[in-house]
C-alpha cells in the first residue's frame, strides 16, 4: 500500500474513460410495464431507466416503477451492444419515500428511489456504487446514461453534465443540481457517475422544465430505507451482494474484460489516502462476508472508538461496514491513514454479532488481510494488532465453552446461555432523540422545529435537521423523515431510543405518541418511549402576587428567586423514593380547577400530578392549567387526552396503580411505554390508558437554546 495521495486527480487515458462508459452502458436497463399485453420493444410500455447495482437488483426512481401495476415491472437489459435485449420480470422491493398515493406528475418528493428485485436469476454486469458518505465528486462534471424513445424508437444514450450545487441541502429531500446539457424524457432512474473516481454517485431524478440539466439523488440516501418488522434489511442485502460481486469479479481469471477496479486504477483514482482500487474491492468483499452491524449505533460506536478520529455529524448516517470505511477517506491524517483503516477492520472484528461458523471463517479471512496489510508498519503496531487478535480469539473460545457446557451464569433458566461480547468502546450517554417545537408568536398555528440526537446530563444534543413555518396540525408530515433518520442513529436491536418531545406549554397535549412515521408503521408511543418536555418555560403563566405563599413547606424552595433550583430540588427528591399520584382536576368524576402554582408547591416532594380532564370544554380551567403545574416546579406529570365517552374511575384506579405500586418515578417512562404497547395490542385491561401522556422533563438535560431557531419569539 502507498501512503501517497493524489486527491483523486484523473491520471488515466481516454481509453480508460471509454472503457468506463462501456461498463456503465452495459449495466443500464430500461423498465417497462409488466403483463402479457405489452410489447417490450415498443415505447408504449416504456416507463423509464434503471441500472444493476448488484446481482439481480436494479436501482431506479420511485416515480418510474410506481407507474407499474401492483409493484410488478419488466426489466429489459443487454450486456453489450451486440446482444439481443432480454426481458425479465421484477418486483419493487423498497421505495423512498413510502407513499400510499401517487403525487401529481412532476411533484414526486425526494429521495424518489426504488429497488427492484428480479424474479429469476440472470447473468449481467453491475455498476460500482460509491461508499463515500455524501455526494462527493472528484471534479465538476458527471457522466450519465439512460434510455429514451425519440420519434417512437427506444435507444440508449449517455452524456456529460456539470455539477451546479444542491437543492434542500442537509434535509431528507436534498438533490444535486446538474446542468449544461439537455435531458430527454425517459432517462430518469439512470446512473450518475463520477468520471474522475469511476464510481456511481447518484440517480437521475428529473429534468429541468426550462433550459438544460436536471437533478440527481445521491445513492447514500438508500441508507434511510426503513427496516421492516421481520428484521430483513434490503440495504444490507443489496450492498453485501454488490461488494461480493466486485471482489469475485476481480479474482476471476476466466474473462478478458476489464473490471471496475481495473478501470479505476487506469483513471488514477484512489479511494482515500492509502488504498488502491483493487485493495478496496478486496477489503469491501471481506467486510461483506461478515454479518452487518447490529445497528447504526453499533457502527458509530466502532467509528468513535478509533484513535485520533472524530466522527463527523452526517445525514444520513452510515449503515453498513462499507459506509464506515468510506467515512475514513476524507477524515484521515496523511501519516495515519493505513493504521486508521486497519484499526477500523479490527473494530469490525470485535463488534457484536451472533455466533455462526460462516462468520468465524470470514473473521479469519479479514484478519489475514489486516496482518498482510500491516507488514510494512512498525513492529510495535504489528505486535499490538496480534495481541488484540489473541484477546478476541480468547473471548470467542470462552464464549463457545460456556455455550457447550451450559455452565454460564443463569444456565438452567429460560434465558439465552450465550450472550455476544460487546466491544469495549468509549462511554456515551443513553441513546435518545429530541424533537423541539417552538410556537411562532405571530403565527400561533405554525411552529419552528428541530431534530437532534444524543445529549445527556449537562450535555447539549447534536442537531441533525431543522425547519420553519410548519403547521402544527400537520407537523408529522414535516418531521417524519428526520425522525426516522435520527432513530437510525440511536436505535439498537430490541432497545429503541427514547423520543423526547419539547412542546410549547399551550400544546403539550399534541398527540406525538399517536404519530406514525410510515403508512404501515406502529404508533410512535407503542414503538418507543415518547416523553414530553416544555420548550418555552420562560413563557409559563405568571403567578398573581397575591397568591404567593409567605410560608413554605420544609421541602419547598424560594421559587421567586430561583425557579430552576426549585425544579432541580423537586426532581431530586421525587427520585429518592416511591412516587404517589395526585389527581388535581377531578374528584370522583366531578370537575374541579387545577390549584394555583403556590398551592401546588405545598404538595409533597414525592407527588406525581395527574390531570384527568385537561382540555375539557365544560371545565372552568383555562388552557394554561398544565402550565401552572410546571410553574410549580414539577418535572413529572401524567395526563390523558380526553375522549367524549371517557370514564374517570378506571383512569384514576389505573394511574394510581402504575404510580403508587410501581418502582418509582425513574421507571414511569417505561411503564407508560408498556401500557401504550398493550393498548395497541388490544389488551382490554389497559384501555384505561388510551391517550395517556407523560411529561418527563429532567432539569439536568438542557434543551438546545443558543441558536436563533430555538430562541423564543
Amino acid at each position: 500500500m502507498s501512503a501517497g495521495y493524489d486527491g483523486g486527480a484523473p491520471g488515466g487515458s481516454g481509453a480508460a474513460e471509454l472503457a468506463l462508459r462501456d461498463l456503465v452502458l452495459a449495466a443500464t436497463v430500461r423498465i417497462h410495464r409488466a403483463g402479457a399485453g405489452y410489447a417490450h420493444d415498443e415505447p408504449v410500455s416504456f416507463l423509464g431507466s434503471g441500472f444493476f447495482v448488484a446481482p439481480n437488483w436494479v436501482l431506479t426512481c420511485a416515480h418510474v416503477v410506481h407507474a407499474g401495476e401492483g409493484g410488478e415491472v419488466t426489466v429489459v437489459y443487454r450486456t453489450s451492444p451486440y446482444d439481443d435485449p432480454r426481458a425479465v420480470p421484477g418486483r419493487v422491493a423498497a421505495m423512498l419515500p413510502e407513499l400510499t398515493g401517487r403525487p401529481a406528475p412532476g411533484n414526486w418528493p425526494a429521495p424518489d428511489l426504488a429497488l427492484v428485485r428480479l424474479r429469476e436469476p440472470v447473468g449481467h454486469t453491475c455498476v460500482y456504487v460509491s461508499e463515500r458518505p455524501n455526494p462527493h465528486f472528484g471534479g465538476t462534471g458527471v457522466f450519465y446514461a439512460g434510455w429514451t424513445a425519440p420519434r417512437g424508437r427506444l435507444q440508449i444514450l449517455d452524456g456529460r453534465l456539470t455539477v451546479q450545487g444542491t437543492i434542500s441541502a442537509w434535509s431528507p429531500e436534498e438533490q444535486v443540481r446538474l446542468g449544461q446539457n439537455d435531458l430527454p424524457s425517459g432517462v430518469s432512474g439512470g446512473p450518475v457517475v463520477d468520471p474522475v473516481r469511476g464510481e456511481v454517485v447518484g440517480v437521475l431524478k428529473s429534468r429541468a422544465d426550462h433550459g438544460g440539466g436536471g437533478t440527481s439523488i445521491g445513492v447514500e440516501r438508500l441508507r434511510t430505507l426503513r427496516l421492516p418488522a421481520d428484521g430483513s434489511d434490503v440495504y444490507q442485502s443489496v450492498f453485501h451482494a454488490h461488494d461480493r460481486y466486485h471482489r469475485d469479479r476481480q479474482q476471476a481469471a476466466d474473462s478478458p474484460d476489464p473490471t471496475w477496479a481495473d478501470i479505476q486504477g487506469e483513471l488514477g483514482a484512489r479511494p482515500g489516502r492509502t488504498l488502491g482500487p483493487h485493495q478496496r474491492s478486496e477489503l469491501l468483499g471481506l467486510l461483506a462476508d461478515l454479518p452487518p452491524p447490529v445497528s447504526t449505533r453499533a457502527l458509530l460506536d466502532v467509528l468513535r472508538s478509533l484513535p485520533d478520529f472524530r466522527v463527523p455529524s452526517l445525514v444520513p448516517a452510515p449503515r453498513g461496514w462499507r459506509d464506515g470505511l468510506g467515512l475514513l477517506y476524507e477524515h484521515a491524517r496523511q501519516d495515519g491513514a493505513l493504521k486508521l483503516v486497519l484499526d477500523y477492520a479490527m473494530g469490525v472484528l470485535s463488534a457484536e454479532r451472533p455466533p455462526a461458523p460462516s462468520a468465524l471463517a470470514a473473521e479469519r479471512a479479514l484478519w489475514d488481510w489486516v496482518r498482510h496489510a500491516a507488514a510494512g508498519l512498525d513492529s510495535g503496531y504489528r505486535h499490538a494488532l496480534a495481541q488484540r487478535r489473541a484477546e478476541l480469539l480468547g473471548r470467542a473460545q470462552a464464549a463457545h465453552r460456556r455455550a457447550v457446557s451450559g455452565t454460564s451464569c443463569g444456565a438452567g433458566k429460560d434465558t439465552a446461555v450465550l450472550q455476544p461480547v460487546r466491544p469495549l468502546l468509549a462511554g456515551h450517554p443513553e441513546p435518545s432523540v429530541l424533537l423541539v417545537v417552538l410556537r411562532r408568536g405571530w403565527e400561533p398555528d405554525h411552529c419552528d422545529w428541530s431534530v437532534s440526537v444524543g445529549g445527556g446530563p449537562d450535555q447539549e444534543p447534536t442537531r441533525l435537521y431543522e425547519g420553519e413555518r410548519a403547521p402544527l396540525d400537520g407537523l408529522v408530515d414535516h418531521v417524519a423523515a428526520p425522525l426516522a433518520e435520527a432513530f437510525r442513529h440511536c436505535d439498537e436491536p430490541g432497545r429503541p431510543a427514547t423520543l423526547f418531545v419539547a412542546l410549547p406549554h399551550l400544546h403539550l397535549d399534541l398527540p406525538v405518541d399517536d404519530w406514525r412515521l410510515a403508512p404501515d408503521g406502529a404508533p410512535l408511543g407503542a414503538e418507543r418511549p415518547v416523553l414530553v418536555r416544555c420548550s418555552d418555560r420562560d413563557q409559563l403563566p405568571d403567578e398573581e402576587p397575591s397568591t404567593r405563599r409567605s410560608g413554605a413547606a420544609p421541602w419547598e424552595t424560594d421559587c421567586a428567586e430561583d425557579p430552576d433550583a426549585e425544579r432541580r430540588d423537586r426532581w431530586h427528591r421525587l427520585h429518592l423514593r416511591e412516587a404517589q399520584a395526585e389527581v388535581l382536576d377531578c374528584d370522583d368524576g366531578v370537575r374541579r380547577p387545577v390549584p394555583e402554582a403556590a398551592a401546588l408547591r405545598g404538595l409533597a416532594p414525592y407527588t406525581v400530578p395527574v390531570l384527568c380532564r385537561p382540555g375539557d370544554p365544560r371545565s372552568t380551567d383555562d388552557p394554561a392549567a398544565l402550565g401552572r403545574v410546571l410553574r410549580a416546579g414539577f418535572g413529572v406529570v401524567l395526563w390523558r387526552r380526553l375522549r367524549p365517552d371517557a370514564v374517570c374511575g378506571e383512569f384514576h384506579r389505573g394511574v394510581k396503580t402504575v404510580v403508587d405500586d410501581g418502582d418509582g418515578a425513574l421507571f414511569l417512562p417505561g411503564a407508560v411505554h408498556a401500557l401504550r404497547g398493550q393498548v395497541g395490542a388490544e389488551d382490554t385491561e389497559s384501555y384505561w390508558a388510551h391517550g395517556l401522556a407523560i411529561l418527563y422533563d429532567d432539569p439536568h438535560r438542557p434543551l438546545p437554546g443558543t441558536g436563533d431557531l430555538l430562541e423564543a419569539p
